[in-house]
This record gives C-alpha cells, structure tokens and sequence, in this order.
C-alpha cells in the first residue's frame, strides 16, 4: 500500500516538473522579445537623439537672436532685382531673377534702426533681404510673393521681433527657425520612446526575479 502511493506521488510529482519546463519554456521566448524590443526602442531613441542633435538643437544652439523684443517698422522697400539658380535637370542651373525686399525696424523703441530678417536661414542666405523665395523659372511669380509680403508689412506696424542681446548682430530676425516649444516636442517623442524601452526591460528583469523567487520559496516549503 505504501509503495503504490509513493508511486503515484512520483508520477503526479514528473507530471508537474514537466508542466513547470513547458511553462519556463513558452515564457523564455517571450520574455526575450520583450527584451529586444525594449533595447530597440532605446537604439531607436538614441539615433533620433542623434539626427535632432546634428540639425535642430545645433540650429537652435548656434542662433544668437535669443531675446523677444517689439519691433516697429520704420520702412519697407523693393529695392533691386536679385540673382539666383534654379534646377532644371541632372546637372542643369539656369539663372532667375527676385525682387530684393529690405525691411527697416525700431527695436523696443530705443530708437536703435536695425535691418529685419524672416528668420536665421535667410539671414545667413542674404543679410540684405528680408526674404528669400525658392529660387523658380517664373520670376513674376517670385515678384508677386514679394510684393505680398512688402504689403503686409506695413509702416509703424508693431511685430514680435528677435536680437541678438550682446549686439553682435545688428540685424534683427521676425521668427526663429526652432523656438523652445518646438525642440521640447521635438524631443517629447525619443523621450517616450526610451523611457518605454527602458521599461519594458525592468518589467521582464522584475517578472525573472519574482519567478525565481517563487521556485526558491517553493523549494523551501517542500
């Protein structure tokens, strides 16, 4: 009689070894996709990281018009015709021509003239226009953009501005390319994602050690 319960307990006992090997071998798989989604979403995140890294936050680092001031505009004038090139095909530039518009501003009223930009890109482009339209075939085209803009900008109309504080530059831009909201959801999303990752990682690290700590106090009991 003894015998013959000990063998039914030794076959009830191989019975739940092996359901416990197939248990940690359907979990092993999974939780090791787990972990390589979780190290691709940080690998993710850090090239993200990178490529804001070498365009906007350097953009946004390198710009000098860092303080918001109130320009009032003193005069806004086409003044001559301005080169450019245009792509007309694989290794093909042909010449065009824009109207060149120069905007004058007063900064905060301390009576200091400054010469306006759109932004930092056409600063550095042309520091004698306000705007610098995509270079086209059609001229007129380009004539009447400008001449849009020139009409909106109207004398002793007040606009948000910014300089530069340390008065290196004299000119002043209307917009920056990226102000401190946009970097901030610019850098939201990699953010997420590497926090994500990263818990992803400590979640299935977490369900190992509470699984293991469960064999060891299961061990204790028997």
């Amino acid at each position: 009689m003894h015998q013959s319960s000990k063998s039914i307990y030794q076959k009830f006992r191989r019975v739940d070894l092996l359901d416990k090997k197939k248990t940690v071998t359907a979990l092993k798989p999974g939780e090791d996709r787990a972990i390589f989604l979780g190290l691709g979403m940080i690998l993710s995140s850090v090239m993200m990281y990178f490529v804001l890294g070498v365009t906007m936050l350097r953009s946004y680092a390198d710009s000098v018009w860092t303080e918001e001031g109130v320009c009032v505009i003193l005069n806004s004038t086409v003044t001559a015709d301005m080169n450019c090139s245009y792509n007309c095909g694989s290794e093909c530039w042909r010449d065009s021509k824009y109207p060149c518009l120069q905007v004058y501003v007063s900064v905060n009223n301390t009576g200091r003239v400054s010469r306006l930009s759109h932004n930092e890109e056409t600063q550095d482009t042309s520091s004698e226009c306000f705007y610098v339209p995509r270079c086209q075939k059609d001229s007129v085209a380009m004539h009447v953009m400008i001449m849009n803009i020139s009409q909106r900008l109207k004398v002793n109309q007040k606009v948000t501005c910014y300089y530069d504080p340390s008065e290196q530059q004299e000119n002043v831009i209307l917009t920056r390319l990226y102000d401190q909201t946009v970097v901030f959801h610019s850098l939201l999303w990699p953010s997420s994602m590497l926090i994500g990752g990263a818990l992803v990682i400590v979640m299935v690290k977490l369900t190992q050690y509470l699984s293991r700590l469960c064999e060891e106090i299961g061990k204790i009991k028997r």
